[in-house]
């Protein structure tokens, strides 16, 4: 089972977002059957059973083994993944796209950053499951508490120059064989919740902060090196204008 899978087609993420069928993906973190299922979640075994073929005929379950029961015949299915994440590539039309209106101070942008990574990993990640690849990424999350609005302002300013350094030092545009990666550093606000507010709404505008950087992977079926190094689209971005670096 994979700790993460990534729903890239419409039909399959439909399928995900009934109520009934996310209750058995749930239950499926551990195998079972149609009637394991039914008495588990007090449904009619009929009804899982419907609702199991959905899941499998879209990949989210699959068949884990099946048991000879007299002369009955048990099949055991499992969730292919303990937890999925939709790609916005589902809402192809309406994705959004973060050279539209790029602001680093812009937490609808940090948004659209978050959406095309998940975009983009999940597309290397189903192109080297089916050739039976790895793909190459690095990941940082770390979490910082800033005294006062001033500090949280320097950080990220000596954070986008340190950044902006690497890239300048490392990118190579005319490199033979070269593999185009994606940088992607993020900074936010933790949220938490007040008695009385909203689920979600930041309790302080100078609260806790949260970061994570990324870099993209080898482009789905590529060439022989796909474990060794990666690719994605376009190079590091790291300022509001500069989506290539120079």
């Amino acid at each position: 089972m994979l700790e993460v899978a990534v729903i890239e087609e419409p039909a399959a993420a439909e399928a995900s977002l009934d109520p009934m069928r996310s209750r058995l993906l749930a239950a499926l973190a551990e195998p079972g059957s149609a009637a394991m299922l039914a008495a588990r979640l007090g449904l009619p075994r009929q009804k899982i059973n419907y609702h199991l073929k959905e899941l499998e005929r879209h990949g989210l379950v699959e068949l884990a083994e099946e048991r000879r029961k007299g002369n009955v015949t048990e099949r055991v299915y499992r969730a292919t993944a303990a937890s999925y994440v939709i790609s916005p590539g589902v809402l192809a039309a309406v994705s959004p796209d973060p050279a539209r209106s790029p602001d680093q101070l812009s937490a609808r942008w940090l948004l659209a950053l978050g959406s095309r990574l998940v975009q983009e990993v999940g597309s290397l990640l189903t192109g080297a499951s089916r050739a039976r690849r790895r793909v190459a990424t690095f990941g940082i999350d770390a979490q910082v508490r800033f005294a006062s609005a001033a500090d949280r302002a320097a950080f990220a300013e000596e954070l986008a120059q340190s950044v902006a350094t690497l890239v300048s030092r490392y990118h190579d545009e005319s490199a033979p064989g070269g593999r185009d990666h994606r940088v992607v550093v993020g900074l936010h606000q933790i949220p938490a919740v007040q008695p009385g507010a909203e689920a979600g709404a930041p309790a302080d505008a100078e609260a806790g902060a949260g970061a994570a950087a990324g870099a993209g992977a080898e482009p789905a079926g590529a060439g022989p090196e796909a474990d060794a190094t990666g690719s994605a689209a376009e190079g590091a971005a790291t300022a509001p204008n500069q989506e290539k670096p120079r």
